[in-house]
């Protein structure tokens, strides 16, 4: 009877599963994300949009928005941090947790990833659950096939600070172009500037005039998705919502590589006489 009881009263493993909700409302959700949030004792939702957190709110009763830790000249660092810890002092507290997030959410998403490696460490069972991201959509909608000449994708801040290597034959994708130098602050600034030295810095591989795609995957299922063709000269003076993608077709065709393609021919001869 004592081990009865004592089994009864235990607290409940507690658990974590972090969901992509895809980019379009309602349209991208998996079954079994679904499932995890329906049957989470709590949700969080690190989403930015009203619409969306509404209609979460009609799977879960429990739905708590991590929005409001942003905050005016904050770190985003300490934001994504204090989401780790709000969502971790529930599994500790033996609940099932669901956190939500938009698209993927292991793309361009810290605390996820962050939330999940705390959990297992701490001996929780954790999952991630992958959706619909804005790069599947990209593909979709801008008819991008990346085994065709190659993709190569890189956080426009990041790609700033290092060297990185470009290769004009293939697409270049730059996110968050919108935010370029300003990776850790809550708020946006004026990015012309840093966008003139990325546009300056692409030049060495790119003319000018080189039409870029300025892309935006639709979040509702009445919207079309946004896409403006420019010139990469101009790209400093666009407008640039910090949600839109840059897109830079190739500048030039493939170029064959003599060298291997003589090794090649060898092997191919060798194994034909073997």
């Amino acid at each position: 009877m004592n081990a009865h009881s004592s089994s009864s009263n235990a607290m409940p493993r507690g658990s974590i599963a972090v969901v992509g909700m895809g980019m379009t409302l309602g349209s991208h959700l998996t079954p079994l994300a679904r499932s995890h949030i329906e049957q989470a004792d709590v949700v969080f939702a690190g989403l930015s949009d009203g619409v969306v957190e509404l209609w979460l709110h009609r799977m879960h009763p429990d739905v708590r928005s991590l929005q409001p830790y942003y905050g005016e000249g904050k770190s985003r660092v300490q934001t994504y941090r204090e989401w780790v810890e709000l969502m971790m002092t529930e599994v500790r507290a033996g609940k099932r947790v669901c956190g939500v997030f938009y698209g993927h959410p292991g793309i361009f998403a810290w605390s996820p990833h962050k939330v999940i490696e705390t959990a297992r460490a701490e001996g929780f069972h954790a999952y991630m659950e992958p959706g619909i991201s804005a790069e599947d959509c990209l593909y979709a909608d801008l008819g991008i096939d990346p085994g065709s000449v190659g993709c190569l994708h890189f956080e426009a801040s990041q790609f700033l600070y290092y060297e990185r290597r470009v290769d004009p034959s293939a697409y270049l994708v730059l996110w968050q172009v919108g935010m370029i130098g300003n990776r850790s602050v809550g708020h946006l600034e004026n990015t012309a500037g840093y966008r003139q030295v990325l546009v300056d810095l692409l030049a060495a591989d790119y003319p000018l005039d080189h039409e870029i795609i300025l892309y935006r995957a639709a979040t509702l299922p009445i919207q079309k998705p946004r896409i403006r063709r420019i010139a990469l000269g101009d790209l400093p003076q666009a407008s640039l919502p910090p949600e839109e993608t840059v897109v830079l077709p190739p500048a030039r065709s493939l170029r064959l590589n003599p060298a291997t393609r003589d090794r090649l021919k060898a092997l191919d001869a060798a194994t034909a006489t073997a």
